[in-house]
């Protein structure tokens, strides 16, 4: 076996999936210890929560599902301003409000209960939650001990399976030789989808942010007839040069084949936006202009829901150049709910 086969079969080994069975088995156990209406782990991150994985006997949460951050009761018990365990959120003024504002919509929560995971660093990296329709005994502040404990243990296992996920990342840059274009040195498609499969999984169960931006070179028939195929090509090349001067090196940018390129912006939604923006201005100053959708990632959709809404919207936005009109803006955030 060559090292690069030995490199991309150690990649292809790593890591496990430690973080997603570990919050499975807390949320799990939760349940049966404290048997509230719902438990949840959640992610925090672009402004709002989203659940990761889930624990419901009465509410309907599943994974996937999203909340303004300034709409949680998670937030107060962050910053401190609020109690870890609140048996009745109607003593709790912050708490009151909000959920007030949710049994308007139709969810009742009269307890609640919530605690940090934060990351190696000490940055909030979201919660474990859990919620009950109806006040319960005062007693329950007396499982706070057990909430931190496996809290900690979440966020010990959290540390550990990004540090695999990070060294896998590292072989699998270093395997990438067949898996990019020739011409342009971006990835191929083979090495664009094989990206992408082996992220979905990784980006689903920590929740992180990204947007999957499409783009679609206008006029390269053109030049190829006009000017001839060495023209084309380097207009491809310089499209690609564009494109890599103005993403994150750690962003994946492939070239699809033809005059179709791709990329994932790990960030979130409105910084995804922005950096569209920036593509545009850029491509358009140097003379390669693209056709662009973005659409974000989510739980629930993967890459592959992803990837379908980010191309439609490009195709979209290739009508609306042509006809001289601004094209449609994607969702903006996963299925919502009043509050988590």
């Amino acid at each position: 076996m060559t090292s690069t086969q030995e490199l991309r079969v150690a990649a292809e080994l790593a890591p496990p999936k430690a973080f997603d069975a570990a919050c499975r088995m807390v949320v799990d156990y939760l349940a049966h210890v404290v048997p509230l209406d719902a438990w949840a782990v959640t992610r925090v991150a672009d402004g709002h929560q989203t659940m990761l994985v889930t624990a419901d006997s009465g509410y309907g949460l599943a994974p996937g599902l999203s909340t303004p951050w300034t709409a949680s009761m998670c937030q107060y018990m962050v910053a401190g301003s609020a109690p870890r365990i609140v048996p009745d959120t109607r003593r709790v003024p912050d708490l009151e409000r909000i959920a007030t504002e949710a049994a308007s919509q139709g969810m009742q929560v009269g307890t609640y209960v919530g605690t940090p995971i934060v990351t190696g660093d000490g940055r909030l990296f979201g919660t474990v939650v859990g919620m009950n329709r109806e006040p319960v005994d005062p007693g329950l502040v007396a499982q706070e001990p057990l909430l931190d404990l496996l809290s900690s243990l979440l966020s010990s296992v959290l540390e550990a399976d990004t540090a695999a996920v990070d060294s896998a990342r590292a072989l699998e840059r270093a395997v990438s030789d067949a898996e990019s274009d020739a011409l342009t040195g971006l990835l191929n498609r083979r090495g664009w989808e094989r990206w992408l499969d082996r992220e979905d999984d990784r980006f689903r169960r920590f929740g992180d942010p990204a947007s999957v931006v499409m783009l679609d070179l206008d006029g390269l028939k053109e030049v190829n007839d006009t000017d001839g195929h060495d023209a084309g090509d380097r207009h491809l090349r310089h499209c690609a040069a564009v494109l890599r001067s103005t993403i994150r090196s750690t962003d994946p940018l492939a070239r699809l084949g033809g005059d179709e390129f791709a990329l994932v912006a790990q960030v979130g939604v409105e910084d995804a936006q922005n950096l569209v923006e920036r593509l545009r201005e850029a491509l358009d100053s140097a003379g390669v202009p693209c056709s662009i959708g973005s659409a974000p990632f989510t739980v629930a959709g993967g890459f592959p829901g992803a990837c379908a809404e980010a191309d439609a919207l490009m195709y979209a936005d290739k009508r609306a150049r042509r006809a001289g009109r601004s094209a449609p803006s994607p969702r903006p955030h996963p299925p919502s709910l009043p509050t988590a």
